[in-house]
Parts: C-alpha cells; structure tokens; sequence
C-alpha cells in the first residue's frame, strides 16, 4: 500500500483524490492546502490528515506526492519533493518558463526520483487505441495528423492573464498528444491565431482561435484546431490518416441513444466538461503511476515530455507573433 500526499484541494485535486481513494493499492495519506476550507473538506471525505508543506514532506510514512496546486508552485514543490525522495505526480506544466523547468529537472534528475506529468490525454483510452493501432501497423505510415480541441467556453480574462496564454495553457495538451501520437518530433512550426471569442481575452494580451501546423523530417505533418468556445459541448477528436488507411477518435457523447425519425436523426451532444470527457484518462494515469511506485514502468510521460511541450508552445508563440514558420 501506497501512502499519498496531496498538494492542492481544489478541483482537480478533488478529482485525484477520488482516483486515489478508491484504487486497491493507494491511500490518501494526507491533504496539503493553505486554504483550511478546502483541505478539512476533502480530509473529511477521505478520512485523511491535515497536513502542512514540511509535515508532509519529512513524513517516511508518504511513499509520494500528487501535485495539484497553483501552476506558478509546480516547480518549486517538485523540487522539494524529489529532495525528500518522494515519486511524484505532478499535473501539467512544470512551469510556464522554460529555463525554469530545466533547472527543476536538473534537479529531480539529481536525486533520481521518478517523476510523471499529467498530460492525461495520453491516457484517453479512445485516443490510446488510436496510438496502439498506428504502431500496429493497421494504417501504414502516418502522413497526416489532425487534433481539434475547443473548450465549450473561454476562461475569465483574470485567469488568461496569469495563464500564460492559450499556447502554453490550452495548446500545450495538443502538442503533447501531436508528439505521442506521432511518435517523431516535429522539425517546424507555424501557428496563426486570431481573437474571435471574447474581447476581453485580446485586451489580456492572448488570442482564442487558433491554427498551428507542424512539419516532420519524414514529410509528415499535424494540424492542431483551437477554439475557447463550441456552443455543442466539449470538442475533442483526433485523426491519424496514413499510406493505407485512416483513424478517427470522435467526442464521447453525453449517451449514446440516437433518434431516427422522419426528420432525420438526432444523437446526444458532447460531453460539456473536461472532467466528465476525460474521466477514464484520470484513473488511467493513476493506474499507470501506481506501476511506476511499484516499480513496473517507467513514467510514460516524464519531465522531459513536460520541458518538450512547453518548448513547442514557446515556439508557437514566436511563431504567431513574427509570422512565419520556425525551425525547432
């Protein structure tokens, strides 16, 4: 069994614990929040302690941490953490400036603690299929690759400003899938983007709509589709064409009951909300990272996946901002 440390009780916290919580081989050893509200809340639930930062870090009854907290406390918990000798699991991005995830890995690397991030798509078990096909062979050689992602609505300009900007906050989960499915890292990038949503998010500094296409050596190439809003719900496809076939992943509806009638036929929209889309994703990272503590994997998404991410996010960006394509 498995002693847990949660840092961070909000949402996404909420919904690790319950993964957590309910897996055969975990405990949910403690909850670490400045907010007391939160944390003896999500304690309670969970019959676990109430603990601070360092009581939770000098702890050798916690086997490892989850880290859920505020984006801008990533890097300096994972730090902290890997100095104790914790596992950790720490939610997407380490950080939101590059130099400062490579000095953070330097230092998990030092102390030779295994680290995962939670880029949960990877994780989608639609999306899964799609990998595990490809490297079967079933569609030959991957040519074209299309990611469409949009929210089914734009975040409040407060959170856009700390956010880091749509590339680095949103796009940031489609660059990590582009580089898992793909199985190559791109060679160039060009992104276009526009602010068609919200007016308040351009007066932010960001844009809402965007296009970005990447190039490999092998001639192949993806296209990444974002939007802050879909008035249907929360869009997410994948399709991976190749020299011999194609492969398609579309939304998980909110049922799957269709209607036929003499108008025609009518289906349930997608699911609205990130939480329930990717729901399976959550518990199947968790599963993966309890292999990792048991020593049966490795993290099959590593800081070093993190630092990747995050470089082609920046690049996107220059990208966008200078108007041509970029060599990576």
């Amino acid at each position: 069994m498995f002693n847990i440390a949660l840092l961070g009780a909000g949402r996404i916290g909420q919904v690790h614990a319950a993964n957590i919580a309910s897996h055969s081989a975990t405990t949910l050893w403690s909850v670490v929040d400045p907010n007391q509200e939160f944390a003896t809340r999500l304690a309670t639930q969970y019959q676990a302690r109430l603990q601070s930062l360092d009581e939770a870090m000098t702890d050798r009854n916690v086997h490892a941490v989850l880290i859920a907290s505020a984006t801008d406390t990533h890097a300096d918990l994972i730090e902290l953490a890997a100095r104790h000798g914790k596992a950790i699991f720490c939610e997407k991005p380490v950080h939101l400036d590059l130099a400062r995830v490579r000095d953070c890995l330097k230092v998990v690397k030092e102390y030779d603690v295994p680290l995962f991030i939670g880029f949960n798509r990877r994780f989608d078990p639609q999306f899964r299929r799609v990998k595990t096909d490809a490297l079967a062979g079933r569609i030959g050689k991957p040519e074209s690759l299309l990611i469409i992602s949009r929210d089914p609505s734009p975040p409040p300009a407060e959170y856009v400003r700390v956010s880091g900007g749509m590339f680095r906050d949103m796009t940031i989960h489609d660059f990590d899938m582009a580089r898992f499915i793909m199985g190559e890292e791109p060679v160039s990038v060009y992104a276009q983007g526009s602010n068609l949503v919200d007016p308040a998010i351009g007066e932010a500094g960001d844009i809402d709509t965007a296009f970005i296409v990447l190039k490999y050596a092998s001639g192949a190439m993806a296209t990444i589709v974002n939007s802050r809003r879909s008035s249907y719900g929360y869009d997410q496809r994948l399709e991976l064409h190749g020299s011999e076939g194609l492969l398609c992943a579309g939304n998980i509806l909110e049922n799957q009951v269709q209607h036929y009638g003499k108008q025609g036929c009518n289906s349930a929209l997608p699911e609205h909300f990130f939480l329930q889309r990717y729901k399976s994703a959550y518990a199947a990272e968790w599963e993966h990272f309890v292999a990792v503590l048991r020593g049966e994997a490795v993290p099959d998404c590593s800081g070093d996946d993190g630092e990747r991410a995050l470089y082609l996010a920046d690049k996107a960006l220059e990208s966008l901002h200078s108007q041509r394509e970029v060599l990576l």
